[in-house]
C-alpha cells in the first residue's frame, strides 16, 4: 500500500514539473535594441564612427554580458560588413562619394535566455555628405604613386566646365594625425593646382590614407572627390642596377642584378624578367636577384634581358612595376671570335702599313 502511495506522489510531482516546465518555455524573453544609434563624421575624410547606448530595461539581465551585432555598407553595395562587439562604439573607413547605411541590434547570450537565441529588433542609421556642385566639376584621373617608399605624389585633371577663377584644394588624413591637413606643396600649371607633393609621412604605412579634393570658385560650388588607399599598395620602386651575364656551361647562362636603391627591404621585391633569344621573347618572374637560363639551341647568336621590380605579396596587396632596366646582352661564339680577331688583326694591320711606309721612305 505504501508503494502505491509513493507512486502516486511521484506521478503528481512529475505532472507538476512538466506543467511548470511548459510554463517556463512559454514565457517569451525579449530584449530592447540599442539606444541613440548614430553615425558620426569626425572630419577625417572617410573614417566614420558608429556609436550607441545600451538598451532600456536591462535589470533582468544584470548577470549577462550583452553583445551587439553591427552591419554596415556603402549605399548601393550588395555586401554588408558584420561586426559582433561588446563595446558601444566602432569605426571604419568609407567611400564618402556614396552614402552609408548601418543597422544594429542587441544579442542575448544563450545562458541568459534558457538556451535559446534572443535578439532585439534593428536600430538603423544613415549618413551622406550633402552633394554640392555639378558632378562634372569633380577632378578627373586622380593618380597617386608612392615613389620608392619615400615620397608620395598625387596628380589630377580638372573637371568639365571649370572656369578661370576655379581652383582645387587637397586635404589628407591618416591615423596618427590630430586633424586633416591641407597640401602645402601644390603642383601648378598656369597657376592652377593639378597635383600635390606630400611631405615625409611618418607612420603612414599599413594604415588607411584618406584624401579629399574639393574646389573653390567665385561663381558656383565644385563637387568634392574622396579617395582612400594604403601607401604600401601604391609603391613604385626604382629599377634594379648593375646587370651582368655569365655563361656557366655551354647551355647555361646566369643573369644577376643588384637590388634597387632605397629603403625597401630586399625580402619585399619580386622581379619580372623579359628574355630575348635571337627572335624569341618570353617573360618570367622570380623573387631572387638572379636567374639561370638554358639556351634553346647551341646556335644562339645573342641572348638579351631586361628586369623590373615590384613589391611582392608579403609586403603589399598590390604595387606598381618599376621602369625597365637597360638591356644587357650575351653574344654567341661567332661574335666573340670576331672581337678577338679584330683585337689582334687591327694592330697587326696597322704595324704592317707602318713598316711598308718606312721601307718606302728609306728606299
Amino acid at each position: 500500500m505504501a508503494f502505491i502511495c509513493l507512486d502516486i506522489r511521484c506521478l503528481c510531482i512529475f505532472f507538476m514539473y512538466t506543467a511548470f516546465g511548459y510554463a517556463l518555455s512559454d514565457t517569451e524573453i525579449n530584449v530592447n535594441p540599442p539606444q541613440d544609434f548614430q553615425i558620426v563624421d569626425p572630419g577625417y575624410l572617410g573614417c566614420l564612427y558608429f556609436q550607441w547606448q545600451p538598451p532600456l530595461s536591462l535589470d533582468d539581465f544584470k548577470e549577462c554580458t550583452i553583445e551587439y551585432e553591427l552591419k554596415y555598407r556603402n549605399i548601393g553595395s550588395e555586401i554588408w560588413k558584420t561586426i559582433i562587439t561588446k563595446n558601444l562604439h566602432y569605426k571604419d573607413g568609407f567611400d564618402l562619394n556614396k552614402g552609408i547605411e548601418a543597422k544594429i541590434h542587441t544579442l542575448l547570450p544563450r545562458k541568459c535566455a534558457n538556451g535559446s537565441k534572443v535578439q532585439s529588433s534593428w536600430s538603423e542609421a544613415t549618413y551622406r555628405i550633402p552633394p554640392q556642385g555639378n558632378p562634372e566639376t569633380k577632378i578627373q584621373d586622380m593618380d597617386c604613386i608612392y615613389y620608392n617608399w619615400e615620397y608620395l605624389l598625387c596628380s589630377w585633371k580638372a573637371g568639365m566646365g571649370v572656369r578661370l577663377d576655379d581652383n582645387y584644394n587637397l586635404f589628407y588624413w591618416y591615423e596618427g594625425l590630430d586633424h586633416a591637413l591641407q597640401c602645402v606643396d601644390y603642383i601648378k600649371v598656369k597657376g592652377k593646382n593639378i597635383g600635390c607633393r606630400f611631405p615625409y609621412l611618418k607612420s603612414a604605412d599599413y594604415t588607411d590614407f584618406y584624401i579629399c579634393v574639393n574646389g573653390s570658385s567665385e561663381s558656383k560650388p565644385i563637387r568634392a572627390s574622396y579617395f582612400s588607399f594604403q601607401l604600401q599598395n601604391i609603391v613604385k620602386p626604382l629599377p634594379p642596377e648593375h646587370l651582368s651575364v655569365t655563361m656557366t656551361s655551354p647551355n647555361e647562362i646566369n643573369m644577376k642584378w643588384s637590388l634597387p636603391r632605397g629603403p625597401i627591404p630586399p625580402k619585399c621585391f619580386i622581379y619580372e624578367i623579359e628574355f630575348t633569344e635571337d627572335d624569341i621573347t618570353w617573360v618570367t618572374t622570380t623573387v631572387e636577384n638572379q636567374a639561370n637560363i638554358t639556351r634553346t639551341t647551341n646556335d644562339s647568336r645573342q641572348l638579351c634581358f631586361i628586369v623590373r621590380s615590384k613589391l611582392n605579396i608579403y609586403c603589399a596587396d598590390d604595387g606598381i612595376w618599376s621602369e625597365w632596366t637597360e638591356e644587357n646582352c650575351w653574344k654567341g661564339i661567332n661574335d666573340r671570335w670576331k672581337k678577338i680577331l679584330m683585337f689582334f688583326m687591327l694592330p697587326l694591320g696597322f704595324a704592317s702599313v707602318l713598316v711598308f711606309l718606312m721601307s718606302y721612305l728609306i728606299l
